[in-house]
């Protein structure tokens, strides 16, 4: 036998012998770490850490201790070993699959000369990013290997865990359709209020299983959510039920957790499973999830649509001012300590950003300021009002007076005036003077632009805004878009809110009764975008028009307590809900339910405005 046979048997025969006196489980298959990023990064130090707990018992080594640390606030852990020598080792196991396979021997340290103890770094417990939650343990080698017992197995979502008895649900829903198996119907039942699920298994006999399968990306892999609560049908018995498992895991930053239930007959191999389908409290809370399962918690951003992420974080934030609900409150400054920098193009937008969201695109960094405000509003952090400020001030500095009499430029390089981004500046100029104590610039500015708008052409006979002006400084006649019809019902409404006069008033009306009543904007009582008609699709940017028109349609309901425009808004949230709407509360284009049809994150957060200005 060669050498090196030889070290490999023995290696192997020492591996299977401390296996078999309990000192090291041996996995199936030993995965490499790859670096995982959450609200921060693998590696962290300890000394960082907003808590020290400690959820399992400790293991001692040959007179070590073997301590496994946990942070709930950072959702990251650490291992630790003392009473040692020179050489004892620590580190930490993770796994993605609830301990059958692990990344092993992460933030590995040996305790240095004349010391008696070391720690390993902090590594993340879970991956939103990647949708999967983790299990850690503490693992040490002091003339023995042994670990503590693994962390994490059950989520909780407020009071309630995995684990719950059915019987203690506050209701009980079928969302999806039942599924048959040899006789057997095997069907999901649903919690809303709590957002727990579990599964049944009926006309069965002696030895059928049912089970839930939890994945936290929409049903696309579930290697932790397996099997869970799987049980039997006793004997005598015709049926039986799984336990309740939660659908959201806040500690983990995972939200909108899809379940279906699965079964077997006990005769045969294969199971048959439901579709897929997420709970939904409340419509507006359902639609709120949904959108974060797409966040990119490391980067603080919905990747790929710069501006579209400001609106997202909009939409966000008015949902928790309006319901009251915290759950996402990390997320508004996440975003803003993430991109509040310098990114080259392709970074963050097509275009670089120059730090404090600003780039040449005069209307992306409008839509900044207008998120910021929103985040003042909401968490009275003065960071963000100063933020907005700076921003607006970048825009201001595109008035012009020497083309159309007035009004702020598109772009850096003064290509075209148009109602989006004058749309911003008037609600922005008006938001900072109510805002800024002592005032006497901002309101200023907000009434020339005001005067500006009303007499530029922008709003046509019909009371409908078109796109923006020609060269001649008339009205193109280019499509009536629905933000921009929302940016100047609610920048004069705003207004009205500032001075008191009616006239203002009285524009924010005119153009919200020609959007309720124009077929360019509303078909059969729905919002109705011109890409949202016949074969037509809206391209990433139009996907959020509704949303933004909404947000401002709802802030004039809310100051004239119009019922006509109250019916409006509750049209639309019904209308997106009970035909735009799949089974995992994904929310589409077009809010009539028709097709051809869209669903991204930047639909869902669309869509969230209106059920956020009904719920």
């Amino acid at each position: 036998m060669t050498a090196p046979r030889v070290h490999r048997v023995l290696g192997a025969l020492l591996a299977l012998a401390l296996a078999l006196t309990g000192l090291l489980a041996l996995p199936a298959v030993s995965h490499a770490a790859t670096p995982v990023c959450a609200l921060a990064c693998d590696t962290l130090d300890p000394s960082q850490a907003q808590r020290d707990t400690f959820p399992v018992a400790d293991r001692n080594i040959n007179g070590r201790i073997l301590r496994l640390h946990v942070s709930d606030p950072d959702n990251m852990a650490w291992a630790s070993i003392d009473n040692g020598t020179t050489g004892d080792a620590v580190w930490l196991d993770r796994s993605w699959d609830r301990g059958a396979t692990w990344e092993p021997l992460l933030g590995k340290a040996a305790v240095p000369s004349t010391w008696t103890g070391t720690r390993t770094l902090m590594y993340n417990i879970s991956d939103p990013v990647g949708h999967r939650r983790g299990w850690v343990r503490a693992c040490g080698d002091a003339n023995a290997v042994t670990c503590t017992d693994w962390v994490y197995p059950k989520v909780c979502d407020g009071s309630v865990c995995d684990g719950a008895d059915p019987a203690t649900a506050a209701g009980d829903e079928r969302p999806v359709p039942s599924t048959t198996l040899y006789g057997r119907t095997i069907s999901l039942h649903m919690d809303q209020k709590n957002g727990t699920a579990w599964g049944v298994v009926e006309n069965g006999g002696q030895g059928d299983e049912i089970w839930l399968d939890r994945s936290w990306d929409g049903g696309a892999t579930w290697p932790e959510g397996s099997s869970l609560g799987r049980t039997s049908v006793p004997a005598g018995a015709a049926s039986t039920r799984t336990v309740m498992f939660a659908t959201r895991d806040a500690r983990a930053l995972l939200y909108g957790g899809a379940v279906r239930a699965c079964g077997r007959e006990a005769g045969h191999q294969e199971g048959s499973c439901t579709a897929w389908a997420r709970p939904a409290p409340t419509r507006a809370r359902a639609a709120a999830d949904a959108l974060m399962a797409s966040y990119q918690t490391q980067e603080g951003w919905w990747r790929s649509s710069w501006w579209n992420s400001a609106v997202a974080l909009t939409a966000l934030i008015d949902f928790a001012e309006r319901t009251g609900r915290h759950d996402y409150d990390w997320a508004i400054a996440r975003t803003f300590e993430q991109n509040d920098g310098v990114f080259p193009a392709g970074g963050r937008s097509s275009d670089a950003v120059e730090g404090h969201f600003i780039s040449r695109a005069i209307d992306d960094a409008a839509w900044w300021a207008m998120a910021w405000v929103a985040a003042y509003d909401y968490t009275h952090e003065q960071r963000y009002l100063d933020e907005a400020v700076t921003i607006t001030s970048y825009v201001q500095q595109y008035w012009d007076t020497g083309t159309c009499g007035g009004g702020v430029w598109w772009n850096r390089e003064r290509t075209y005036k148009n109602a989006v981004t004058n749309g911003q500046y008037l609600w922005l100029t008006t938001a900072l003077h109510q805002r800024l104590p002592g005032d006497t610039v901002w309101g200023g500015r907000a009434a020339t632009a005001a005067d500006w708008y009303l007499s530029s052409g922008l709003i046509n006979s019909a009371g409908l805004v078109n796109d923006g002006l020609t060269g001649a400084c008339a009205n193109n006649g280019q499509t009536v878009w629905s933000y921009n019809q929302g940016l100047a019902i609610g920048a004069f409404t705003e207004l009205w809110r500032s001075t008191g006069q009616a006239r203002y008033l009285d524009t924010a009306k005119r153009l919200a009764d020609a959007a309720m009543s124009s077929a360019q904007l509303t078909r059969n009582g729905v919002l109705t975008e011109s890409c949202d008609t016949g074969t037509a699709s809206c391209d990433d940017n139009q996907k959020q028009f509704k949303g933004i028109f909404v947000r401002h349609f709802a802030d004039l309901a809310d100051a004239t307590g119009s019922a006509a425009c109250a019916a409006y808004l509750t049209t639309q949230a019904d209308s997106l809900w009970n035909t735009d709407r799949d089974s995992l509360n994904r929310l589409g284009q077009r809010w009539a339910g028709t097709s051809p049809n869209q669903t991204d994150w930047r639909t869902q957060a669309s869509a969230l405005e209106a059920l956020t200005a009904t719920d």
